[in-house]
């Protein structure tokens, strides 16, 4: 070794070990690329042991319990109760009369990809430059400071899926967020949480690209553009899959060449991403369900679905939640056959409903959103409970996310996103009083000390406080 060499490995030792020190294991185990290469930074912070006494408590998948404990340790809910024996060092919040509810979830948000102010620069969620942009993810968008985002907490939202735009067929992947500032999304992301693909029927796509005279300009055109994309990432699979047992048999074989939009394609059909696909009408999803078994990968989720009520009893047989808005309809053709008991239909027919903003303005207010369809399911003869309405965006939105286990209930052992409420969470007048991520307090209506705020309110807000 030259003495040059030998001095870079006093200042950089590693080299002697990636460099020297070759392996030989013949047994090297060969795998796909990194399906994760931005990982979570995120970490629980540390937080006092505390207990909510007394609420009235919404669990979030369907019980409504009266005068209940909740103990906190953690950052989960360690216990549940009345009369729980608690030690002396547990801090005690009296919540006599008040509401307790699990973090309301929003499975379709484009906060921080169309941050606000919505100005051209902030116009991040559409890379329509290409029917099938797979390869792109929402994260790479999403600007943390969007003040967006502690509005939404004010309003009790404590988990967000931030998802691409609908202009193209495949949009790329979205991303679940808890909802609490960060200088960086990946202090953001929820570890863990399944990737997304965001996928569009309709209208959007083909008169995006129709305008273009380029395919899609049809519906036709749609399907044909998703069926060609599936084919391909089928081969893109099988060639991965080949080359992974060939060099497991021990033969020398090239790994195929890496294609980012084929990767989160694969990550689909072998059950990794969860597909998320924007879809109106009823006929459309039949068509998407069909072609899901085709190339046999699942649906998570039907977004948006004004007519989801058309089509309750398919979504049930195959599992797919409708995400649905209360009362949205009629601004565009595809959104004109809707009822406001959609929701309530959905559910009914035990398929998986979930409410949904779609809107930085209405994800401020989705328990008042809850309440409005449960009354119009309600008026038709339904007999929803709030304890049953409450899961429309709580537990089942979790489920549509792949994140039942951890979130979207008030249960022993899940992580602890509590919201305590003002008043009943369904009245018009409540407001979230305080709410919890991992059992640290994120949002508290009555101290200005944790009411976090972007960089960029700094400056308004200052100047609203010397206004006359």
């Amino acid at each position: 070794m030259n003495a040059l060499f030998l001095r870079t490995l006093a200042i950089v030792p590693w080299l002697l070990v990636a460099g020297c020190n070759e392996s030989t294991d013949a047994t090297v185990k060969v795998t796909r690329p990194n399906k994760d290469p931005y990982p979570s930074t995120y970490v629980v912070p540390d937080n006092k042991t505390f207990a909510i006494l007394h609420a009235n408590i919404l669990t979030g998948d369907g019980a409504e319990l009266r005068n209940t404990d909740l103990l906190i340790s953690d950052g989960k809910i360690a216990a549940r109760g009345t009369n729980l024996d608690l030690d002396d060092s547990v801090l005690r919040i009296d919540a006599t009369g008040k509401w307790v509810t699990p973090g309301l979830i929003d499975v379709h948000s484009h906060m921080g990809v169309y941050s606000a102010p919505g100005t051209d620069n902030h116009s991040d969620g559409n890379e329509m430059t290409s029917p099938v942009t797979a390869q792109v993810l929402a994260e790479h968008s999403v600007w943390p400071g969007d003040p967006q985002f502690e509005k939404a907490l004010a309003g009790g939202v404590t988990t967000v899926q931030i998802l691409p735009g609908s202009g193209n067929l495949i949009g790329g992947r979205g991303v679940t967020l808890k909802n609490i500032p960060s200088t960086t999304v990946q202090g953001m992301k929820f570890p863990g949480a399944p990737y997304s693909l965001k996928m569009a029927c309709g209208e959007n796509p083909k008169r995006v690209y129709g305008s273009r005279n380029t395919l899609p300009s049809t519906r036709m055109g749609n399907m044909a553009g998703y069926r060609a994309a599936w084919i391909e990432a089928a081969d893109y699979k099988k060639s991965w899959d080949d080359y992974i047992s060939d060099s497991a048999a021990g033969e020398d074989v090239d790994a195929p060449a890496r294609n980012l939009r084929l990767e989160t394609l694969e990550g689909v059909l072998d059950g990794d991403i969860r597909i998320h696909n924007h879809c109106y009408k009823a006929d459309e999803m039949a068509q998407m369900i069909d072609m899901s078994k085709e190339f046999d990968y699942e649906i998570a989720a039907f977004h948006h679905a004004v007519e989801a009520y058309k089509a309750a009893p398919l979504l049930a047989e195959n599992g797919i939640c409708g995400v649905m808005w209360a009362d949205w309809w009629g601004f565009k053709q595809e959104a004109f056959d809707m009822v406001r008991e959609n929701i309530a239909l959905v559910d009914y027919a035990q398929a998986c409903a979930v409410i949904h903003s779609d809107d930085p303005i209405q994800i401020q207010r989705l328990n008042q959103e809850i309440a409005k369809a449960m009354s119009a399911g309600n008026r038709m003869g339904l007999d929803i409970s709030p304890a049953k309405a409450f899961r429309w965006g709580t537990y089942n939105a979790a489920k549509s996310l792949g994140l039942e286990d951890q979130i979207g209930s008030i249960a022993p052992g899940k992580n602890a996103d509590i919201v305590l409420w003002t008043q009943h969470p369904l009245s018009i007048y409540s407001h979230a009083s305080k709410v919890w991520i991992d059992g640290a307090l994120r949002f508290d209506r009555n101290d200005a000390t944790v009411q976090p705020t972007s960089d960029f309110n700094l400056g308004i807000i200052k100047a609203g406080a010397v206004r006359p």
